[in-house]
């Protein structure tokens, strides 16, 4: 029987909009005729049909082209039950080995050597049996009596949802299956997830879960990561497209760490090793939604680089987009930049001394934030102050602020025994225990969650906090406790992950002041996986991996003036970590720059290695998107080191007050990061005014026409050269897009530009 659909169509125009961020749509509707359904976001534009038994054929277009392969699924899973009807056995204390986890050094990064111990084959009383793998085709259809609605749960959304259960034939009949769409007025995204409800008495386990199971065709399978694939996590931020750059999608995911799957094929879902979850009678599982996001138009060749219509459009408009629906916390969270860390040169060997004597050093540098890492609380570990160390740790913390610093501090997922964490819930470590230290790792899948939160809240009212960097590595290794959420190791990657995640929630809904951050190292490993769309749903930003300490010199040792250390050796280091912290930036142009937190600018000079122009290379460096991490022994600083820092942080701060610039990044149309000759790019406002950063490398012209095209070619510009005091001029739009201004810069040299509006601009 075919069940009717009635046709309902919603719209919208912003014209404006296009003008002021291109790659805007105006229309956008989902309409239903017959059997076929069809979302229409613009350009892009998907369609499938559906006869109440099963779903079919679908297409997907893009500016009236199709970029879909035939024969297309929806979605896909694999259900089976367990044999007996039970849910598996878990772990208990007495039945459990040990994983060893040490901190160590290789490849110029933090590292972790983890050694097993002891426990042994545990069985989980159960079999899983008899997996049917179900998807959106099949013969005769999949469904029984798939129900249709279309509603618009808040302003500017429109959702269609199609719920209904397996047919009998396919003994899976107990299960309910709800695929949901949503569409967004202005922009061209369709987005995607889906339900699975166990009506039965079975015990059921479901993995395998593809949540978008569309085929690109082939010509529209050339890929550019918008975020780094590496350390076994797939990019969640993923263009498709044609060869010349003029038409596609982007594949974005909101799976979290190394969860997720990005097909080749342009298919999205879990990654099948880490993946799987159980549902007992009655229970539901709810995927983390997916997306495509389209782009069309004309690649430019301009005077220094080609400028394709991805770029433009994952530069404003998409970046909106993550803002506006997706839920990245945005403008409104807060960012305090820059910041000084205790960890370089440092380490652990932290005191009340070292900390006056640095507050004091960096309030002169003009930092606006100093974070306390590892070494402040006992065992290193926990959140009480080690009183050997810290006699009264309130009046360090007021010692800091009386600075004019804000304070962070570092905090683990770690605690031990003497902990009151495990005082107050002794049975809320994670099995296998994870020792690191002297402590165990501690299970977000478990209610340890909202009490860590809520401790951290804590802190933030008692001592003043308005950072918390949260570190170690403990997920990954999974946690099969008795009394936990989790009812197999695999499926405590995700409960572990999300409870990560929503402790972050707790944390910005009852202190909305406190910035944030977890480190990629407990989102996964040591080093771990990169900044991901759905770590900037819920933190104000994200500590990308590998941690860099070049120029440094032992990175867990003070200055020492008599130390032998090559000057000239150690200056390299210094301006090679600053083209890494470029390429870790750009590598994750697809997310919002700054809640990147790239570690570290290193503020140590040892007989003369950190002159004035490598200070000016590290603050150009970190522009690229908000300068959150400088660590390194401020002792080590001449007075004109100190000196040129608070010259450039006092520029910034004026910038930021001006343009609000930590927020633009833009990129297209103009040189990728090098440091052999010159690239730059804008830290602009929707006016086109702010800092356009501008650096050469080792090689390249003395002087180079620098076009910027993110401008106006309407309006007036003047421009000044920040780090050299001088004015450059009056230009038009149209002649920064031409490359009529032109600049001078020694090998290695590096200039800020300002844009405000010009004289003539100002006369209208």
């Amino acid at each position: 029987m075919t069940v009717p659909f009635r046709t309902i169509i919603f719209g919208t125009t912003v014209s404006f909009l296009i003008m002021v961020c291109p790659g805007l749509c105006a229309e956008n509707s989902i309409e239903t005729e017959g059997n076929v359904v069809r979302f229409k976001a613009g350009i892009l534009q998907r369609t499938m049909e559906c006869d109440g038994h099963s779903i079919s054929n679908t297409r997907l277009k893009v500016d009236g082209q199709e970029v879909s392969a035939a024969g297309s699924g929806e979605f896909s899973l694999t259900i089976s039950r367990a044999e007996p009807n039970q849910c598996p056995a878990r772990l208990k204390p007495e039945l459990v080995g040990e994983i060893d986890s040490c901190a160590t050094d290789g490849n110029d990064t933090d590292t972790l050597k983890v050694k097993e111990k002891g426990g042994g084959h545990f069985d989980p009383g159960v079999k899983w049996i008899e997996p049917v793998t179900a998807g959106t085709n099949g013969p005769g259809g999949l469904f029984e009596n798939l129900v249709p609605k279309i509603e618009k749960p808040q302003q500017g959304v429109t959702r269609l949802t199609l719920a209904g259960n397996f047919r009998k034939e396919t003994t899976i009949d107990d299960v309910k299956i709800e695929l949901v769409y949503e569409t967004y007025d202005g922009y061209p995204a369709v987005r995607k997830w889906i339900s699975v409800y166990n009506q039965g008495r079975r015990w059921l386990k479901i993995d395998r879960l593809v949540i978008d199971d569309i085929t690109l065709a082939e010509q529209f399978r050339q890929k550019i990561s918008l975020t780094p694939v590496e350390r076994g996590a797939a990019s969640s931020v993923m263009a498709f497209g044609n060869s010349d750059q003029s038409r596609g999608i982007i594949a974005v995911s909101e799976i979290p760490s190394a969860l997720r799957n990005m097909g080749d094929n342009g298919s999205m879902g879990y990654n099948q090793e880490f993946f799987e979850w159980v549902l007992g009678p009655g229970e539901s599982f709810t995927s983390e939604p997916v997306f495509h996001y389209a782009y069309s138009g004309v690649p430019e060749r301009t005077i220094s680089a080609l400028s394709t219509p991805l770029d433009r459009v994952a530069e404003v408009a998409f970046k909106k987009f993550l803002v506006d629906h997706i839920g990245v916390t945005g403008p409104t969270s807060p960012l305090c930049a820059p910041q000084w860390s205790s960890w370089s040169n440092f380490g652990p060997a932290l005191s009340d001394a070292i900390v006056r004597e640095q507050a004091d050093l960096a309030a002169r540098c003009g930092f606006v934030e100093m974070e306390l890492d590892d070494g402040w609380q006992n065992d290193r570990l926990g959140t009480q102050p080690d009183t050997r160390k810290f006699p009264d740790f309130e009046a360090t913390c007021k010692y800091v602020q009386s600075k004019g610093l804000k304070l962070g501090l570092w905090v683990s997922c770690f605690r031990s025994e003497g902990s009151k964490d495990l005082k107050e819930l002794p049975e809320m470590r994670s099995l296998p225990y994870i020792r690191r230290l002297a402590g165990y790792g501690m299970s977000f899948a478990s209610p340890w969650r909202d009490y860590y939160a809520k401790d951290l809240v804590g802190l933030h009212r008692q001592y003043g906090v308005s950072y918390f960097k949260q570190d170690f590595t403990n997920i990954r290794f999974g946690d099969l406790a008795a009394g936990h959420e989790s009812r197999t190791l695999k499926e405590s990657f995700l409960r572990g992950l999300r409870g990560l995640l929503a402790a972050e929630d707790i944390i910005r809904r009852e202190a909305p002041s406190v910035a944030t951050q977890i480190s990629h190292e407990i989102y996964w490993g040591t080093p771990g996986v990169p900044c991901d769309v759905a770590a900037l749903k819920h933190v104000t930003s994200f500590h990308v991996p590998p941690n860099d300490y070049s120029g440094v010199g032992n990175n867990k040792q003070r200055f020492n003036p008599d130390s032998k250390y090559d000057p000239v050796q150690f200056r390299q280091k210094l301006i090679g970590g600053c083209f890494k912290a470029r390429q870790r930036f750009y590598a994750h142009r697809g997310l919002p720059l700054y809640g990147i937190e790239w570690y570290g600018a290193a503020t140590f000079n040892v007989h003369g290695s950190l002159t004035v122009e490598v200070q000016d290379r590290q603050v150009c460096s970190w522009l690229m998107g908000a300068p959150l991490v400088f660590a390194g022994d401020l002792a080590s600083l001449t007075e004109e080191n100190i000196k040129r820092y608070r010259q450039r942080f006092d520029l910034l701060k004026r910038l930021q007050d001006s343009y609000d610039i930590y927020h633009h990044f833009q990129f297209s149309g103009v040189p990728e990061p090098t440091d052999t000759d010159w690239h730059w790019w804008g830290k602009l406002d929707e006016r086109g005014c702010g800092a356009v950063v501008v650096l050469r490398g080792n090689g390249g012209k003395d002087q180079c026409a620098i076009n910027i095209p993110w401008v106006d070619s309407a309006q007036t510009y003047k421009v000044t050269a920040l780090l050299e005091a001088k004015e450059l001029g009056v230009f038009t739009g149209k002649q920064l897009h031409s490359g009529e201004l032109t600049l001078t810069l020694p090998s290695l040299g590096q200039e800020i530009l300002e844009l405000s509006m010009g004289k003539r601009e100002k006369e209208r």
